[in-house]
């Protein structure tokens, strides 16, 4: 058995959770071959047709999924449905088939399946498939704009976003610091403290949650 597994490590996020494992046992699930990886961790590429069952055969304790995409990188939304509720899902589902006890998750502050807005609609619909499955832990992360440099070329809105998020972070007190940006190396850091905790039970964490863990 496995002591965790990541998909999603080819993201600005889950890049950052092999840099932070240290000494947590990664088998790193990808479609594309990740260059450098640690001699500690054990890469296996293959088409996401193909997940379940690798994820069925290595049966890790622990499912870390750091998966997302944009519609504009998809290209459709349901291009963007494929990868964000069905990839996710049937990843989680043949971990959990295979005896892990634990799923990780990120998401997105705001997220909610009854939610106006697609994005967020999607997300929270995605949170409420992983907590069918009943695990018997399940951590999801809901971080806010994510900094952090993601390679190759930059959504201007984005960008835009990046920039003043120093003045808004400044407004945003109270209830509203959830919606505050967050570096991806602290989401990654929080990831792998998770990862080490044992319990049971649905724990949400938001951005001082997830500060709190990375420290």
């Amino acid at each position: 058995m496995s002591e965790a597994l990541l998909v999603g490590a080819t993201g600005l996020v889950g890049g950052r959770v092999i840099d932070s494992a240290g000494d947590l046992g990664l088998t790193i699930l990808s479609r594309r071959a990740i260059a450098d990886v640690p001699p500690q961790h054990r890469a296996i590429v293959a088409p996401t047709a193909d997940w379940p069952g690798i994820i069925a055969a290595e049966r890790p304790r622990a499912l870390i999924s750091c998966l997302g995409t944009t519609i504009r990188q998809a290209g459709s939304q349901a291009a963007f449905r494929a990868v964000d509720v069905d990839l996710i899902l049937a990843a989680a589902h043949a971990a959990k088939e295979a005896g892990a006890r634990q799923m990780i998750a990120v998401s997105s502050v705001g997220a909610s399946p009854r939610g106006g807005n697609f994005y967020l609609r999607t997300k929270g619909e995605t949170e409420e498939g992983l907590h069918a499955l009943g695990f018997d832990r399940l951590d999801i992360v809901r971080p806010g704009l994510l900094r952090g440099d993601r390679g190759g070329i930059k959504r201007f809105g984005e960008t835009i976003a990046l920039m003043v998020a120093p003045v808004t972070d400044a407004m945003l007190h109270g209830g509203l610091r959830r919606y505050r940006s967050i570096a991806a190396a602290t989401v990654a850091r929080a990831i792998v403290a998770l990862a080490r905790e044992g319990g049971t039970g649905v724990h949400i964490h938001e951005n001082d949650a997830i500060r709190a863990l990375a420290d």
